[in-house]
């Protein structure tokens, strides 16, 4: 795995400890936006030393290949965090699986940034650690995400009632999945 990809319009980094600064920025300037889809945060959370311990657990994650979180940025503007994609709970044979997790800023939703980060990723975490099965679980009334997910030819598999706290929650959530057609 490369600690770098990159796409027509996007950077895609696995970010040094020493980066929390860009971090602590993207959650700040999208708490409210973001609240409403995301698990309760410590007060600690949005604070640099929080942000820094995060990504020294997370880079060294990244090393051994059990959790890789990729932060977005625009070529254009490459000291600005828009979003992250993550692939945790990165499981070997037999079952050669991990679940991904994505967000995007607000003022960056609805311009094709996902889709072009996640059409960048998820060929690339499947071929470079042989994954087979990708999950992705996604509340109900997110619909923006769901299309997504349609377009990179994921499959709805189920309802998952009361899967995670959300905001401080419990929220239903729709199971989809992606199969890697070069593993069968």
């Amino acid at each position: 795995m490369l600690v770098t990809y990159t796409t027509n319009r996007l950077s895609l980094n696995i970010l040094h400890p020493s980066m929390a600064s860009m971090v602590l920025d993207f959650y700040i300037e999208n708490k409210f936006f973001l609240e409403p889809h995301e698990p309760a945060r410590t007060k600690n959370f949005y604070t640099f030393e929080y942000q820094r311990s995060n990504l020294s657990c997370e880079y060294n994650a990244f090393i051994r290949q059990s959790y890789i979180r990729y932060w977005i940025s625009l070529k254009s503007c490459p000291d600005k965090l828009i979003g992250t994609v993550c692939f945790s709970n990165i499981l070997k044979e037999p079952f050669t699986s991990c679940i991904i997790g994505y967000k995007l800023g607000e003022q960056y939703c609805s311009k094709g940034y996902m889709q072009e980060a996640l059409a960048k990723l998820i060929p690339t975490i499947c071929k470079e650690l042989s994954i087979h099965r990708i999950e992705a679980m996604v509340m109900p009334r997110n619909k923006p995400s769901i299309n997504l997910l349609n377009r990179l030819h994921f499959i709805e598999e189920g309802y998952l009632h009361s899967f995670a706290q959300i905001n401080g929650l419990w929220e239903d959530h729709i199971l989809y999945t992606y199969i890697n057609p070069d593993i069968v």
